[in-house]
């Protein structure tokens, strides 16, 4: 993978636990999440001037990834809503990479090489170790956030393929990711009014400071995974962007309080030697 585009997804990874981290940090994970997405909808906006809008034969692509974003916020805020950041993130986070690269073989048509495949194989084991529970008690009492992060990974898996090929179709990798923000932006709001009854700006209130943060890092984050899909593999880019995991625990440790155990910092290890794989392809 060329040295520019691998630095800038990882600082797209950067930037996404970021926004995850501003999701978990207040209590009401619905509000913010929305919040977050409005904000990065509102950037969207902004820019539009700028980049323009896509070629049409990208639309039908961002009306998928529009519902499928839908689900993955849905199931993202009620996994951190009932689990642990430092176990959700990466459990949802660790199974994506592996269902993309099994799927844009056949649905994209992209050879990834045995260095590839072998990065990928380890990024999802440091991922999926950081994400083990420290107790068999905390494993059961986390049934239910594993299996909305599950579903979680499910979404983004598809969202990922969806938003690879119809930023290629879309002519500006630019344009795509405006697009698909604000109208992001738009569903989510409506989400929101109607999940919370009227009541979504008071709300949204307490959070704007960190949702409109959170917003711009999540416009940053996706906007670069974006164009990196354009230019790259889409499931190495995918799984290279799963490295967000590392700044997520760590974000975690410091903010969250959650401990910091000896398995994370194996995980930090493994995932690495997948770096430099995916590097060395």
């Amino acid at each position: 993978m060329d040295s520019f585009v691998f630095a800038a997804v990882l600082f797209a990874a950067a930037c996404h636990a970021g926004w995850n981290a501003a999701i978990k940090i207040g209590s009401d994970t619905v509000s913010a999440t929305v919040l977050i997405a409005v904000g990065a909808g509102l950037i969207g906006i902004a820019v539009l001037p700028f980049v323009g809008l896509p070629l049409a034969a990208a639309w039908p692509w961002i009306a998928a990834s529009v519902l499928v974003h839908l689900f993955y916020f849905i199931g993202l805020s009620e996994a951190y809503r009932v689990g642990d950041l430092g176990r959700v993130y990466p459990l949802a986070r660790g199974s994506a990479p592996l269902m993309t690269a099994a799927l844009s073989v056949p649905l994209v048509g992209e050879a990834l090489g045995p260095a590839g495949w072998a990065g990928i194989l380890a990024l999802a084991s440091g991922i999926f170790l950081i994400a083990a529970p420290a107790t068999r008690t905390q494993a059961r009492l986390d049934a239910h956030a594993t299996g909305f992060a599950l579903f979680t990974a499910i979404t983004i898996c598809a969202y990922s393929l969806v938003d690879g090929i119809g930023a290629r179709l879309a002519g500006s990798a630019k344009a795509y990711a405006a697009c698909l923000f604000i109208a992001n932006g738009i569903v989510l709001a409506a989400y929101a009014a109607i999940r919370l009854r009227g009541k979504a700006l008071a709300a949204m209130a307490p959070y704007w400071a960190s949702g409109l943060a959170g917003g711009a890092l999540q416009f940053i984050s996706y906007a670069i995974v974006i164009w990196a899909m354009t230019v790259a593999p889409i499931a190495l880019v995918a799984a290279l962007r799963e490295t967000s995991v590392l700044f997520g625990a760590a974000l975690a440790v410091v903010l969250l309080k959650e401990p910091l155990r000896p398995t994370r910092i194996a995980a930090a290890v493994i995932i690495v030697s997948g770096l430099l794989l995916i590097r060395l392809r």
